[in-house]
């Protein structure tokens, strides 16, 4: 059976998938703006125990379709590692059709193309990426250790070994004084890198990360409101320019407007929702809205 050390998180379209935790929280474990993995040591499993846990949930439910490899950190284990797991894991579910895990800059660029390339055909399809911002300033403040170009170089090196990319941006991240900043140089990532999915969520700083978030920021931070959290969901989709196709989604919890829709296809729809949703704010969609 599973043998779980909770908490444990996936990404909102993993909701139907089954879980495997192969590494037990973050290697990095930094990031100012996340405690998800605060009260875990960083821990690989072994081979081993993985294969076991596999097998157990292969005889439970044998027509498993997607897999998500957890916690935070699946793809700093050793490539030979990760190789065998996804092997064993496409041996044992007949049906499988996707292998997915969260993946930072640094886990991208201290692999060899070589290694990216063996496992992506082994079978680990998508990777949730965080951009989280696009400017410098701001991901020195939140100390995410990366830069705008480490992120660019990261996700080219993905893309070019034939990965899925799902990148997550945070709006309000830099508070309202850098808010133009975080979202245009936001946008130029996004323009240079074209990932296949996009997901906006809202800072929200948790009591227990609060002040470290804080302190780290080192100057006062005044947090964006509703209002700006709209106008900085209109910056960025005007700002992505692109001919290829991206799947956009800033229906996340932590947003208190959903909008949705596809690159470059929808642009012009999704910013007449926003501009009706600014003349009406008490309401989450707008009228007539409907899914993409």
């Amino acid at each position: 059976m599973l043998n779980y050390q909770y908490p444990v998180y996936r990404p909102p379209s993993e909701s139907e998938s089954l879980i495997f935790q192969i590494t037990l929280g973050c290697s990095y474990n930094k990031c100012s703006f996340c405690d998800m993995y605060r009260n875990k040591k960083y821990y690989e499993k072994s081979v081993d125990a993985v294969k076991n846990e596999i097998k157990a949930m292969s005889d439970k439910l044998p027509k498993t379709k997607r897999v998500f490899l957890a916690d935070g950190d699946a793809l700093n284990i050793k490539t030979s590692n990760m190789i065998q797991i996804l092997e064993y894991l496409y041996s044992k579910f007949s049906e499988l059709e996707r292998v997915s895990c969260y993946a930072m800059p640094m886990n991208l660029l201290k692999k060899s193309e070589d290694e990216l390339n063996n496992i992506r055909n082994a079978g680990l399809k998508l990777l949730y990426f965080g951009i989280e911002s696009g400017s410098d300033k701001i991901l020195k403040k939140i100390t995410k250790g990366a830069t705008h170009n480490t992120i660019i170089k990261a996700c080219t090196k993905a893309k070019k070994s034939g990965y899925e990319l799902s990148c997550m941006i945070i709006l309000g991240l830099g508070g309202k004084k850098y808010t133009i900043e975080h979202i245009t140089e936001t946008a130029t990532i996004i323009n240079s890198i074209s990932p296949k999915f996009i997901g906006a969520l809202t800072l929200n700083l948790e009591n227990g990360i609060k002040d470290e978030f804080l302190n780290k920021f080192n100057e006062i931070f005044d947090p964006i409101n509703d209002d700006d959290a709209l106008k900085e969901l209109e910056l960025l989709i005007t700002n992505i320019n692109t001919k290829n196709k991206i799947i956009f989604r800033a229906n996340h919890a932590s947003n208190a407007y959903s909008i949705k829709g596809t690159f470059p296809s929808d642009k012009s729809v999704m910013l007449k929702q926003i501009s009706w949703l600014r003349d009406h704010p008490e309401c989450s969609r707008p009228v007539g809205f409907r899914g993409f």
